[in-house]
């Protein structure tokens, strides 16, 4: 438990290991470099990358890079191959290199060594180098000489060089493209190099004119050399080319679909629809309805499988796209669709019975896409067969469980689930022979089955009580063996369980799913199904899941964190006893709620680790506890209308006070309060989601309903008793519930539209404040609280991981020691970061850009008060940068005018593709000491030795004068 527990949340500690600073570790690979030993010099070559990835900043990539540029200036051709890698290994840190010339002043001296192999080597060292020497001329004239060498393997590496350098210049590219093209329809060029330089033309295309002489030469080249392999690899670069210039995408589809059908050589078709697939993908757009059915021409005629399948993945992925609108739309002129526009669909109709598995799920997905992208049609027809499609399908592929069978079953699996979002009357149909295929299928299979049932039961909760009949049949028979496959499936099935029965579990199903936990299932496996009831808001059952693991546990890291979540359960179990009128037990229930709240915040505070701060679970469940005790704070309020009515006089004090309000008493003070403290926990509850870059979007969206329901209470005591004359219901508009993604989000939303209407309804009605408002409030309170609370992914599992490294110069050896600058000038500083990202870069979102903000404040003046003007005071700078290969770099121009201490803060948020800005911080303060330059305290000295005899003089003078 405790081994496969680690992966869930807590990072790898590495405890016990003494961690080397940049510095010691460049000097330890230094020490291995010098060594006269070849085995250690290697090893110390090979272990560079490891350093650029500890320590990814310019000043020691630099110094790094330049020990390598020695070691490969002198080295032996082994050591100079093992450079080559270490520089290919770390492209995206090339450009953090400083002294460029250096570097390469020093590799380049090799190119003039006797052995080609050498040279060979240092032309690939130069063409990986290409990203940050586009244009060194000695490069480019190198390359140009080697591309005549009588060497095989240098000839070979200055088309690798050549390659490179053609895609990063073009100087070179239009240099290089007449050399090429000779040496391509030069006889004396041997057949395999010709082979070699060809592809060195798809980078042709940084202008039109280039790309247009470059399409000329390949076009020759298809005609002249009808060999095989010529064609093929001819071909491959026309597309390359084609998709980069994007002007000749359609002329290329063409071409390709000509060779398609006229070639009679297989390899030649094969490439062809490999092509025209990677065009599918990058340009759907350019596709006419003529290519579309000239490809369902070849497709309907060709008797070879492999083919066909390869036509019909390519119109698979087409019939997701607009192309497939474009093909369905009536050209201008024609009063109805052509009879050649159901082409697509016949052959779609004749491969979803196929004896191949793959052609019939490429059928199977063209015909759910068209039932589902082509709304206005009349598919009635075409719906059956869809549906009769997957149905054979999952029989075929359920009972197999090999590699093919299981992918198969995938595709059949997202159309059904596809399907039943795009066509809701056919989902019933879907789920029913999900159900029935469930008993009969390999355990492979019905793992995935239930993510598609689980999927269904999220989109149409209506679908849940008809599965939890068969699946708790299901539940009752597996689990015979404590296999992986056995496990997994607990899981899923558990989760499918937890889905369908939208409310509370039943004591029935509880028992049968704890029966069969305990008599097979590992530790693992009962973890993540408690996390899944805590997900669907089933706290009961995941109370007692956690409290059975609490004592299977090896760390006492791992123990807390299980007590908290168990305690977290427990606390939102007390809320299930909420009933609508009865106040005073709304207010036991939630003292209660927060006795457990408060236990388990201080087991997760003690499950958090330096390494793991549990920031986000701290935060949020923080923000529960104040919501929560926000909420009884408001019933009490409520319930003092009835303890501490008005007084007699307070009629006369609102009169006095010009306030109507104040007639009500010490209630209207309470609900400005209160107003007050539901809009400060909206605005936490804002920046916890502007925290969460790294959260999955259900985690974001429970973040934002949570929120939302501190806006619409806030809104309802200002729209009931603080405001009624001037609220407003218009943006609050009541919101539709057809696009939730969970059964938690739409409960949610029902609620808030309950509450809004209710709201509505009694506005302006009743003067303020009556016991018709002060009920309306705690029901409102009250039906929020019986929606269980649902923990999300984000809480348990950290999918994504992204990070920012800032480094700032100059910087002070000591951080308390300030840095000292003069007042008359201005300090650059220079803000240098790396993005750190985890095994899934951008799986929800990629950073887009780095605002960095700096502002300095005064923290203790030194000398005398001068008038300063207010712009020298402070400084408030904001600039946005773009990471380039992770690595971003800017400076700042700051003032320090006043002398004393400034406190210097540097502070980074970041902008997502689609412009939402995220405060991932971090945020790194400086101190900087501002003293008074030499050249104004000579002039203030003399200044003050100047006037102290006149002082002298006048004191003497009033001294005679008395």
């Amino acid at each position: 438990m405790a081994s496969n527990s680690t992966k869930s949340f807590l990072a790898d500690a590495g405890y016990g290991e003494q961690e080397l600073d940049a510095n010691s570790a460049l000097m330890e690979l230094d020490k291995g470099l010098r060594s006269g030993k070849l085995g250690e010099q290697c090893e110390a070559v090979v272990r560079f990358p490891r350093l650029f990835q500890k320590y990814p900043f310019p000043i020691l990539i630099n110094s790094a890079f330049l020990k390598l540029a020695d070691v490969f200036r002198v080295g032996n051709n082994f050591l100079r191959l093992c450079v080559l890698k270490v520089t290919q290994q770390s492209e995206k840190h090339l450009e953090k290199i400083l002294n460029v010339d250096e570097f390469v002043k020093r590799i380049f001296s090799v190119i003039h060594s006797n052995d080609p192999v050498a040279r060979a080597i240092t032309l690939r060292m130069l063409g990986s180098l290409a990203s940050i020497i586009p244009e060194r001329k000695n490069a480019h004239h190198s390359i140009r000489q080697s591309l005549d060498s009588h060497d095989n393997v240098e000839v070979e590496a200055a088309v690798f060089a050549a390659a490179n350098f053609s895609a990063q210049s073009k100087d070179f590219a239009v240099g290089i493209c007449n050399k090429i093209s000779e040496m391509i329809q030069g006889l004396a060029t041997p057949v395999d190099l010709k082979l070699k330089l060809i592809p060195i033309l798809q980078h042709m295309h940084h202008d039109a004119i280039l790309a247009s002489s470059a399409r000329q030469l390949l076009q020759q080249l298809v005609t002249s050399y009808p060999s095989t392999k010529m064609v093929i690899v001819s071909l491959h670069t026309f597309t390359l080319l084609a998709a980069s210039s994007l002007v000749d995408t359609p002329k290329q589809i063409q071409l390709l679909l000509q060779y398609l059908k006229n070639d009679p050589r297989k390899a030649v078709k094969r490439l062809a629809i490999q092509d025209l697939k990677l065009l599918a993908n990058k340009t759907p757009h350019t596709w006419s309805r003529e290519n579309i059915q000239a490809l369902c021409e070849c497709a309907l005629q060709t008797p070879y499988d492999s083919l066909k399948l390869g036509m019909l993945s390519v119109l698979s992925t087409l019939s997701g796209t607009i192309a497939i609108k474009q093909y369905f739309s009536l050209a201008p002129g024609n009063v109805g669709s052509s009879p050649r526009s159901s082409d697509l669909v016949k052959l779609a109709q004749e491969c979803c019975y196929h004896n191949n598995r793959g052609i019939a799920a490429h059928g199977v997905r063209v015909l759910t896409n068209i039932t589902v992208s082509c709304q206005e049609k009349d598919l009635v027809a075409l719906e059956q067969d869809a549906v009769f499609g997957l149905e054979s399908l999952l029989v075929l592929c359920s009972q197999d469980d090999s590699p093919g069978a299981q992918a198969t079953l995938k595709i059949a699996l997202n159309c059904m689930v596809k399907l039943a979002k795009g066509r809701p009357h056919l989902s019933q149909s879907v789920v029913e022979t999900l159900l029935t295929q469930l008993h009969s299928a390999q355990d492979a299979s019905r793992i995935l089955m239930c993510h598609c049932l689980a999927a269904i039961a999220m989109q149409l909760p209506v679908l849940g009580d008809g599965m939890l009949g068969d699946l708790m049949e299901l539940y009752k028979v597996i689990g015979r063996s404590a296999t992986d496959k056995q496990q997994e499936l607990l899981v899923s099935l558990a989760t499918v369980i937890f889905v369908a029965s939208q409310k509370a579990l039943s004591a029935e199903v509880k028992a049968i799913i704890k029966q069969q936990l305990e008599s097979v299932s590992n530790g693992w496996t009962v973890y993540r199904i408690a996390r899944q009831a805590s997900r669907m808001g089933n706290h009961d059952m995941a109370r007692e899941l956690y409290q059975s693991l609490l004592t299977q546990v090896a760390s006492e890291h791992f123990y807390f964190w299980l007590n908290s979540l168990k305690e977290f359960s427990h606390a939102e179990q007390c809320l299930t006893g909420l009933q609508e009128e009865n106040y005073s037990s709304a207010l036991s229930c939630i003292a209660e709620s927060l006795k457990f709240y408060h236990k388990g915040i201080a087991s997760l505070t003690a499950a958090s680790t330096p390494l793991n701060p549990l920031s986000f679970q701290c935060e949020f469940v923080k923000l529960r506890i104040d919501l929560l005790q926000a909420f009884s704070q408001l019933i009490c309020t409520c319930n003092s209308l009835k303890t501490s009515p008005p007084p007699a006089i307070a009629t006369t004090i609102a009169m006095t006070l010009g306030n109507d309000l104040q007639r009500c008493g010490r209630i209207s003070n309470q609900m400005k309060q209160s107003m007050e403290e539901f809009r400060s926990l909206a605005s936490r509850y804002a920046d916890l989601y502007q925290a969460s870059f790294d959260a999955d979007s259900a985690t974001l969206r429970n973040v934002e309903l949570q929120q939302q329901s501190c806006l619409l209470i806030s809104h309802a005591i200002e729209a009931l008793i603080l405001d009624p004359e001037s609220a407003s219901f218009q943006e609050y508009g009541s919101s539709g519930t057809a696009n939730a993604d969970s059964e938690y989000e739409r409960r949610m939303m029902s609620v808030y539209n309950h509450v809004l209407e209710e709201v509505e309804s009694l506005n302006r009605k009743y003067t303020p404040v009556s016991y018709m408002h002060t009920a309306c409030l705690c029901n409102a309170i009250i039906a929020l609280l019986k929606v269980p609370l649902s923990f999300q992914r984000y809480f348990f599992q950290k999918l994504q991981s992204t990070s920012i490294k800032l480094a700032l110069s100059p910087s002070p050896r000591n951080p308390a020691e300030p840095i000292a600058v003069q007042n008359n000038q201005q300090l650059a500083l220079k803000v240098e970061g790396v993005v750190q990202h985890g095994s899934k870069p951008g799986l929800f979102r990629k950073i887009q850009s780095v605002c960095l903000n700096v502002s300095s404040t005064l923290q203790s003046k030194s000398g005398q008060d001068y008038k300063i003007p207010i712009d020298n005071m402070t400084n408030e700078m904001e600039q946005r940068v773009e990471p380039h290969n992770d690595y971003f770099s800017t400076q700042f121009l700051l003032n320090f005018a006043i002398l004393g201490t400034h406190n210097i803060t540097v502070e980074s948020s970041v902008k997502d593709a689609n412009g939402i800005v995220w405060k991932t911080g971090p945020r790194t303060t400086i101190f900087v000491k501002s003293l008074e330059d030499p050249y104004s305290q000579q002039i203030r000295l003399q200044q003050q030795q100047a006037q102290q005899p006149l002082q002298q003089q006048q004191q003497r003078n009033a001294y005679t004068r008395f």
